[in-house]
């Protein structure tokens, strides 16, 4: 059994553009980057998949987890600040992939018509694992697709997808397709992206598994450091 974990820690430059609480709640991002980071190194699961990881987040988890190997995939698109200038030292964007024990990056894209998401496909010591960002329109079909395809690459293997599809399971298992089943959350489960209104999913964080089992999905509060919560689970290969 392999435990995992997911989370979007929130890139600084999307949320001060898209005006999201947490941006005003640590006007100070070296302060909020230092908070993700002590989070993410208390964590024990032995894979975790980051999304939204600024340059300056992904310095500070490389040297506070030295015992991690890291795999990170920087976007061809770089975000744009439209409202405030960016405080970031390093404003890339950044997939990430952090392993337990040793692992090999197999593959790493920004989907076709949206360069600013994509997949990051690491071999796990067997188990291929993919940290991906979907995004959240119509282009999601082509992106589920080419998960699907990125996810059996090597039948022999089992897989787990980790990562902010921004849509529900039910979505999520339709786009993928046979094969694929998406975890479900434990009973009264906190939202994995909590919304004060509107009518889209607050559960859009998902565990997903090809040639496995995985157990129900929990999700942690994590302070009010993201705008997401993390979501973990086992996976038995």
């Amino acid at each position: 059994m392999i435990t995992v974990a997911s989370w979007n820690v929130l890139h600084r430059v999307h949320a001060e553009n898209w005006y999201e609480d947490v941006a005003t709640r640590w006007p100070d991002e070296g302060a909020r980057i230092a908070a993700v980071t002590a989070r993410v190194a208390e964590r024990t699961e032995r894979i975790i998949a980051l999304q939204e990881v600024s340059g300056d987040q992904l310095a500070s988890l490389r040297m506070a987890m030295p015992n991690r190997t890291f795999h990170a995939m920087r976007y061809q698109r770089l975000p744009t600040p439209r409202r405030v200038p960016s405080s970031l030292l390093d404003g890339g964007e950044y997939l990430v992939v952090l392993t337990a024990a040793p692992s090999r990056e197999l593959a790493a894209e920004s989907f076709a018509l949206d360069q600013g998401k994509g997949a990051l496909v690491v071999d796990a010591g067997g188990l291929v694992v993919i940290s991906t960002h979907v995004t959240g329109d119509r282009r999601r079909v082509a992106q589920l697709s080419r998960l699907a395809e990125l996810a059996t690459a090597a039948p022999e293997y089992g897989a787990v997808l980790l990562g902010d599809f921004n849509t529900d399971r039910a979505t999520v298992a339709a786009g993928l397709g046979n094969g694929f089943a998406v975890a479900e959350c434990v009973a009264g489960a906190l939202p994995t992206r909590p919304r004060a209104s509107g009518a889209k999913s607050q559960f859009i964080d998902h565990v997903v598994v090809h040639g496995a089992t995985v157990t129900a999905a929990s999700v942690d509060d994590v302070g009010g450091v993201s705008d997401h919560n993390l979501i973990r689970a086992a996976v038995t290969i």
